[in-house]
């Protein structure tokens, strides 16, 4: 190994000794470093120990602040130092890996150099990852004198993000500039292309992966299988070239997401109740296509998720519980119902103390508390209907999404729905992608699931808080696929704008973590606490296309970058 590059030596004082942890040497005062910047020293037996940059400071000899201002003429800033400060950068670095396993506190006066790119890869454990995904690239020594810029690839070990060794990812970064959906759907190309390129090289059938998008931003994820013209670049023909050029470096195809299929909620144009930000004529265009349906609600099927409906209502006594399981049991009048319309008449009905006075266990209060929440959510949208009509490309999201098959994108548009019904949506997919790898619809002609199926959701804490009611069904099936969803081939992708507000039960299950651009208040968190304090603070700069990134595989938290989306982009 060349020692040509020799940059600084190790310092080890009485007050700050080196250890097996970490260490700290003194460079030259104009050399550029920054944090997550490889270094390599020399050890004993002729090893080399690699640590990662996580802090640099300037220090001189002045006894105090006070000495550097007497000595500026007191204070006179155009003044000039009679006599120069003794002055020095130190370095701290915290130990990744030793070449021999060797790991002894490195020896004062020891050569620290710069590691070379394949140096690099061998330090943060990159050079022989198993099943790889690309995850992004990291850039190091940018402006580093005597030094060109590394650049490098960042693979992960997939089995690490979507099973079965560890799975989950969550990402987190506040709004517009943490590029939350474009990372989460930067790592879902790289899958989906991942896959492809197994397809044509096999014909083994055991592994396989589909993709459950929910829309929740404008028209965001409504275009992903057409090409991004780049128009907001300022010169976009270039741009295009330069970012398709990255893609193809990171071994990716200069192509959007393929097998795309897109789910409109149902609803009647030149309405004000049109339910997507799409128009009209975008919807029946892509309905000519083959590629989208609206999707509809009908009560003979749908009405075992009624309580999806009362996920972020706090019934702490249960009588919300208590009205599904007699509606669901066929009591009352409930057993004849056959549509929202009926069953919204039967609920009515209960609601009066003439009709309701044989109950003794639900009070009529509770029924007239139920009644206000489901009519408000039924009878304002036309989702909830009488019927299918599959001749006029409707469909349930329920039936949609049991026969998804391997290398598929379904993306269901929710985005223009009140919250409640985008929870109901929501819960309704999460329970039949969980039933579905459970086996409960394998006798089925046409079910066909793939090994493995991704859901992506941005805006978790809508549904998986720590504020989120304790019975909430959603959160029950968020925790079930977060704690148990592994093993099943159940995978969340998950993006939300502070991580600390998250259900410790969801974020303590994933396996990787992507930490974008957030505030300082955030950063002081006790979900950060084991993050070194410097890049706390980098993370209230980080750029749009940067993240921080943490998976077991890795053997120190890295800073990559990834290229714009390559689908289209809406304004």
């Amino acid at each position: 190994m060349s020692t040509s590059n020799i940059i600084g030596r190790i310092l080890a004082t009485e007050k700050s000794p080196t250890t097996i942890d970490d260490f700290t040497f003194w460079t030259a005062q104009d050399l550029i470093l920054n944090p997550f910047d490889i270094v390599k020293v020399q050890h004993v037996n002729g090893s080399y120990t690699y640590g990662v940059i996580e802090d640099i400071a300037h220090i001189t000899d002045a006894a105090s602040f006070l000495t550097n201002f007497i000595s500026s003429d007191f204070g006179d800033v155009n003044a000039e130092e009679n006599t120069l400060r003794i002055g020095m950068n130190y370095v701290s670095a915290k130990v990744i890996c030793n070449t021999a396993n060797i790991y002894i506190p490195l020896q004062s006066n020891a050569k620290v150099m710069l590691a070379s790119a394949e140096e690099i890869n061998y330090a943060l454990g990159l050079d022989d990852i198993k099943n790889p995904l690309v995850c992004g690239y990291l850039e190091m020594y940018e402006g580093t004198k005597n030094c060109e810029k590394v650049v490098l690839p960042v693979n992960l070990n997939s089995k690490f993000i979507i099973g079965p060794e560890g799975a989950h990812l969550n990402i987190s970064g506040i709004s517009g500039l943490a590029s939350k959906t474009s990372y989460a759907m930067f790592l879902l190309k790289a899958i989906q292309d991942s896959y492809l390129k197994k397809e044509k090289a096999t014909d083994e059938e055991e592994d396989s992966v589909a993709f459950v998008l929910f829309n929740v931003k404008g028209k965001d994820l409504l275009a992903i299988d057409q090409m991004n013209d780049f128009s907001d670049e300022r010169n976009p023909e270039q741009a295009k070239q330069e970012i398709l050029a990255k893609y193809k470096e990171l071994g990716l195809s200069a192509e959007p997401f393929k097998n795309v299929h897109y789910y409109y909620p149902y609803s009647i144009p030149n309405t004000r109740n049109w339910n997507t930000y799409m128009t009209p004529q975008e919807v029946e265009d892509n309905i000519k296509k083959k590629k989208a349906k609206k999707y509809k609600y009908v009560y003979k099927y749908d009405k075992d998720n009624l309580d999806l409906m009362f996920a972020n209502i706090d019934d702490s006594t249960q009588t919300m519980e208590s009205i599904i399981s007699y509606i669901m049991s066929g009591q009352g009048k409930f057993a004849q119902v056959s549509d929202w319309q009926g069953f919204l008449e039967a609920v009515h009905e209960k609601c009066s103390t003439e009709t309701s006075g044989k109950d003794k266990e639900i009070p009529v209060a509770s029924w007239r508390k139920f009644y206000r929440i489901i009519n408000k959510s039924i009878t304002d949208n036309k989702i909830f209907a009488r019927d299918i009509r599959e001749d006029n490309n409707e469909t349930r999201i329920g039936d949609a999404i049991k026969y998804i098959k391997k290398n598929e994108v379904h993306v269901i548009d929710i985005a223009k729905l009140s919250e409640d019904k985008q929870a109901y949506v929501f819960g309704d997919a999460i329970r039949t992608i969980y039933d579905l790898q459970l086996g409960q619809y394998s006798g089925e002609e046409g079910v066909n699931p793939p090994s493995r199926i991704v859901i992506f959701i941005d805006e978790l804490n809508k549904y998986a808080s720590k504020d989120t009611p304790k019975n909430s069904p959603i959160l029950r099936q968020v925790l079930d696929v977060a704690e148990r969803g592994r093993s099943l081939g159940v995978v969340l992708f998950a993006a939300e704008q502070f991580r600390s507000a998250i259900h410790d039960r969801v974020t303590g299950n994933c396996s990787t973590h992507a930490y974008g651009r957030t505030n300082s208040i955030e950063v002081t968190k006790g979900d950060y606490k084991s993050i070194p304090s410097v890049y706390k603070t980098m993370m209230t700069r980080l750029k749009q296309g940067e993240y921080i990134i943490q998976n077991p595989v890795f053997r120190s938290l890295l800073s990559i970058k990834f290229p714009k989306p390559i689908y289209k982009q809406f304004k």
